[in-house]
């Protein structure tokens, strides 16, 4: 299925590139902006803390001209206040739509190319969980990231312009202060790594957490939770793993704090407030090579190189790797290769054709033995076929094969004589309606619902829905909304009504085929009988094929095969089968039986 599996990771350097030209491609403008916000937000105050005050002290202790003292004031005001009003201008007024265009833009990659999976991803525990990752961090890889390259360009911009303010001071003073800076690095370096590891676990721990707490919210679990007094269990569980929690905070805060001690009393006190101080300190007294301003600028100058340089070399190289790990998965999901592709010839939706199944076996990825064994089977137009079986005979994945969900093992599937791989893929499906046995229902308009589009023609829509034995009342007819995710006056549906809005798609649908998974699993036996009916009223026209398990549906079937551990054992019509005496007799007298007691 994905053949970039075994492929080596990418650096994370690459990683970040690739996801900041994905993000420049969808809005160049928000990117740019980003970079510019970064020096606006990082470089002005740490100019003016640098140039801004040796410049105000030089002025003073030269003691002429003092008004040059309010002129620098206001350009320092002027350049601060424009840095946060074009930072507020670009936040208020363009950063929060460019960034929605930007989440949208990215979903719409992330959900064509979704869109596309074959349901074989879907069985493949690995890549599916990674797929789930993807589409879910979407929108904190993008405020996350941009944050993060907003301000790394702000603090490199920093870096370099003040080791070239020092350098014109004194270049002694750079080497001081990357001396110091270089020797407890490797301190620096193992407490973000602390930190890092943390947060790994922390998550962890929150996410176990978070799961028991959602237990306790969600519709799904509602019911279990309060006629099976699991309460002091789910409570249980979140405890312990708010416990974790705590227990973690208490084993990572002694190395972190002892860390961060010894670097903060190497850099901060050992370097810059004793070895350069008392360097400045000999160079102004002394040496008189240096004046009060350049040691103000010097000693500022230390402080902002020293906050860049750990942002620099530690907090974004940890991060920046944690995001580029997340951001391969999203490399790994793009460039996925996928098994179903598109063959050569577009097919047009006439009238039903003959289906031909020859020699066909299918082996579900991972698994060593074979689901379907040598299939072999002809459909005539119109005709109503059945399949019937035990669980896990394989009709499901039968009918997965034919509309082509997935792709046989060896043989081949043939209609009007050609093979269904010579297809494209969508036009080949557009010639089925299927209603699936876990079908879902849409927080959209009934109309929409069967239609399954934003266009439904209401004659044909209350067509179907009659068809399928749809009979509840609609307060606005067929465009009232279906569920109450979004509308308070939606209409909730019980099992059984929402199957038949389900079923009313397949009698919708133009197209030569329809397949039906358990149509009345959720039917009482009167709605059975008229579904039973309209199936053969609505789709004269048609070719259809069903599965069920209740064998009362298949009397009027023109043919009925029976399956049993990936092989047709028996076919006939349902007259000749009971003749015969064999499985499908003995499974239908068995259910006539407890009917009739």
């Amino acid at each position: 299925m994905n053949k970039i599996k075994d492929k080596k990771a990418h650096s994370t350097f690459s990683n970040i590139f690739f996801f900041v030209r994905l993000l420049f491609k969808i809005s160049p403008t928000l990117v740019i902006g980003e970079f510019i916000m970064g020096i606006l937000t990082t470089l002005p105050t740490r100019l003016v803390s640098v140039v801004g005050l040796k410049y105000i002290i030089d002025v003073v202790t030269e003691g002429v001209n003092m008004k040059r003292i309010f002129y620098a004031v206001a350009v320092i005001a002027a350049v601060l206040i424009g840095s946060k009003v074009f930072a507020w201008i670009f936040q208020e007024f363009f950063w929060n739509t460019a960034r929605e265009k930007v989440y949208y833009g990215l979903n719409s990659i992330l959900y064509e190319k979704a869109r596309q999976l074959d349901l074989e991803s879907y069985d493949n525990p690995e890549f599916y969980n990674s797929f789930i990752l993807t589409i879910e961090s979407s929108s904190d890889n993008i405020t996350n990231l941009l944050g993060l390259v907003r301000n790394y360009v702000g603090n490199l911009i920093s870096f370099f312009t003040i080791a070239g303010v020092l350098l014109t001071i004194d270049p002694v003073c750079l080497v001081i202060i990357l001396a110091f800076i270089g020797c407890f690095l490797p301190l620096s370096s193992k407490r973000g790594e602390l930190q890092m590891a943390r947060r790994r676990d922390n998550t962890e721990y929150h996410r176990r957490s978070d799961y028991f707490q959602r237990i306790f919210y969600l519709q799904d679990y509602a019911k279990e939770v309060r006629m099976n007094n699991i309460h002091p269990l789910l409570m249980a569980r979140y405890n312990e793993a708010a416990d974790d929690v705590i227990e973690n905070q208490k084993k990572y805060w002694k190395k972190i704090s002892l860390t961060s001690f010894i670097q903060d009393a190497g850099v901060q006190s050992l370097g810059f407030m004793f070895v350069l101080p008392l360097y400045l300190g000999y160079c102004v007294l002394v040496k008189e090579t240096l004046g009060a301003g350049d040691f103000v600028a010097a000693f500022n100058g230390a402080n902002s190189i020293a906050m860049s340089i750990n942002f620099l070399t530690v907090w974004a190289v940890a991060i920046f790797s944690e995001r580029g790990k997340m951001i391969e998965k999203y490399r790994e999901f793009l460039a996925a290769d996928f098994k179903i592709k598109d063959g050569e010839k577009t097919v047009k939706i006439t009238e039903p054709k003959e289906i031909k199944i020859q020699d066909m076996s299918f082996t579900y990825p991972g698994n060593d033995e074979p689901t379907l064994k040598n299939i072999n089977l002809t459909i005539k137009p119109y005709e109503k076929i059945a399949l019937v079986g035990y669980n896990g005979a394989g009709k499901t994945t039968l009918t997965n094969l034919l509309m082509r969900l997935y792709d046989v093992t060896d043989g081949e599937i043939l209609i009007d004589g050609e093979d269904i791989r010579d297809c494209t893929v969508s036009s080949h499906r557009d010639r089925f309606a299927a209603v699936f046995q876990d079908f879902q229902l849409f927080a959209c308009t009934a109309r929409e619902n069967v239609a399954l589009s934003d266009d439904g023609d209401e004659k044909r829509v209350k067509e179907a829905l009659r068809h399928s034995g749809f009979d509840k009342e609609l307060k606005y007819g067929v465009d009232t909304e279906i569920l109450r995710e979004f509308d308070d006056e939606g209409k909730m549906l019980s099992g059984g009504e929402s199957q038949k809005i389900a079923i009313a798609r397949a009698f919708y649908k133009n197209c030569p085929y329809v397949i039906l998974d358990e149509p009345s699993a959720n039917l009482d036996p009167i709605a059975e009988y008229n579904l039973n009916q309209a199936m053969i009223e609505a789709a004269d026209n048609k070719t259809v094929i069903f599965i069920s398990h209740r064998l009362s549906t298949t009397v009027n079937a023109d043919r009925i095969y029976v399956m049993e551990k990936g092989e047709i054992i028996e076919s006939g019509s349902h007259e000749e089968l009971m003749k015969l005496g064999g499985t499908y007799a003995y499974m239908f007298n068995l259910q006539a039986e407890k009917y009739k007691n």
